[in-house]
């Protein structure tokens, strides 16, 4: 993961008007746990409007996903639903050349009401000052829990920590 490259993602979706969410390592280490991560893990709002926002700033930085795979479909609910279930997927993966160390997870089911959690959302600058938005600890310890493998209940092990220690960060 690239610093430059998460500045760039988020000015390109914040000058698109786009609705996001971090989630994962990123919003883990948001929330006061330094680690490190791979990639950016997104969830949207999943109105038309709102998706076409986010994919047309992300394809503007190269970003195309893998599997090729109409991204606007993810506005209908029965699309997602059959990805889910017949291919087993739980996000759908984003790749640029231009910023090959920096891949985009974005999920493609709602693990939270979104409307709630981007109201409550920890609101933070990157360098440089753009704004961003990560789901509040309790959101993300939730998920964490919910996918249950080895890194996630570390994470939610440190963020508990951290919260016990007065350290963690959240949202209003």
């Amino acid at each position: 993961m690239k610093l430059e490259s998460l500045q760039q993602i988020t000015a390109a979706l914040n000058a698109a008007g786009a609705r996001f969410l971090v989630v994962g390592g990123l919003a883990v280490v948001a929330h006061g746990y330094g680690r490190s991560t791979m990639d950016m893990d997104l969830v949207v709002d999943f109105s038309p409007r709102n998706l076409s926002a986010v994919f047309s700033a992300l394809a503007r930085l190269g970003y195309r996903p893998v599997p090729p795979v109409d991204p606007l479909a993810l506005a209908d609910p029965s699309v997602r639903k059959r990805w889910i279930e017949e291919k087993g997927m739980r996000v759908l993966p984003l790749q640029s050349e231009a910023h090959w160390e920096t891949p985009i997870d974005i999920f493609i089911d709602e693990p939270f009401s979104f409307e709630r959690e981007y109201k409550h959302a920890l609101q933070e600058r990157l360098p440089g000052g753009e704004p961003i938005r990560f789901v509040r600890v309790e959101t993300l310890i939730a998920m964490k829990q919910g996918a249950g493998r080895h890194q996630d209940l570390a994470d939610v092990a440190e963020l508990k920590l951290s919260i016990e220690e007065g350290g963690g960060r959240n949202g209003s």
